[in-house]
């Protein structure tokens, strides 16, 4: 019998190598997944904005956000759009959808809002988008690995959508009471008599522009979450001297649920 390496029959030798070779090829193929979701999560991440002709710049930036169901509704924060008593709340609220290198803006309108969980719907005018899929919640583990797409810090690094990539490192309260009244704000006082929440703890950073973006399984796309920046902050760190720099998502079942009560 031919012998190979270190004694071993040549057969063994060759299936050994064989088995090698193909987990090499699999961790390849586990490695090469997020491009290809990001590939095909970036067609329905847009800009969510304002647009005032008389101002300069005339488009500003205010967040992100991602097309779900019929593909012309867009999911985002509530927190995104401007508040009523906002000047920019009488501008003409724009969406900025990317077509191959350029961006071409849209027309949209408010079609729901969900407070509590700071989550808002728009509807945008023209032709369908592709949709985002979405899971619910009650699927997703701490450790699990995930990614999102947004513009961060504003239009500072233009407008071609990034993408992050971390896990799950908590899935936790939104609010947790504090060792005396003092260390709470106003909307954590308002957040813990109307009822808490869970919230996903992200080890990854997100920005400010990040908010109302899709957080999404790394390996099928699947939507778990949107980005917040804000909301989350401002109750569950309120007891911090200094904001840290985790980041945060709100379970995509929320916005499900939304989905749901805004269908005719």
């Amino acid at each position: 019998m031919i012998r190979g390496w270190r004694g071993a029959p040549q057969w063994l030798c060759v299936r050994l190598a064989g088995a090698f070779l193909g987990l090499i090829l699999a961790t390849q193929e586990v490695c090469a997944g997020l491009p290809d979701v990001v590939a095909r999560i970036k067609p329905s991440v847009v800009v969510v904005g304002t647009f005032n002709k008389l101002r300069s710049p005339a488009f500003r930036l205010r967040g992100t956000g991602f097309v779900v169901g019929d593909g012309l509704t867009i999911a985002t924060n509530a927190h995104v759009l401007p508040a009523p008593g906002d000047a920019e709340a009488q501008e003409s609220l724009t969406v900025l959808v990317r077509e191959g290198a350029s961006l071409r803006q849209r027309q949209a309108r408010i079609e729901s809002i969900d407070k509590d969980h700071d989550l808002a719907l728009l509807k945008l005018s023209g032709t369908p988008l592709p949709p985002l899929t979405l899971k619910a919640s009650e699927t997703v583990r701490e450790g699990q690995e995930i990614a999102f797409t947004g513009f961060p810090i504003g239009g500072a690094l233009g407008y071609s959508p990034v993408s992050h990539r971390g896990l799950i490192s908590a899935i936790t309260p939104i609010v947790l009471p504090g060792g005396n009244v003092r260390e709470l704000n106003e909307q954590s006082l308002r957040r813990l008599r109307s009822g808490s929440f869970p919230v996903f703890q992200l080890d990854a950073t997100a920005y400010p522009g990040n908010s109302g973006g899709p957080m999404y399984d790394a390996e099928t796309g699947e939507v778990l979450g949107i980005v917040n920046m804000v909301f989350v902050k401002s109750t569950k760190e309120a007891v911090l001297q200094h904001p840290s720099g985790i980041s945060y998502a709100i379970p995509a079942d929320y916005l499900i649920e939304l989905l749901g009560r805004s269908r005719p």
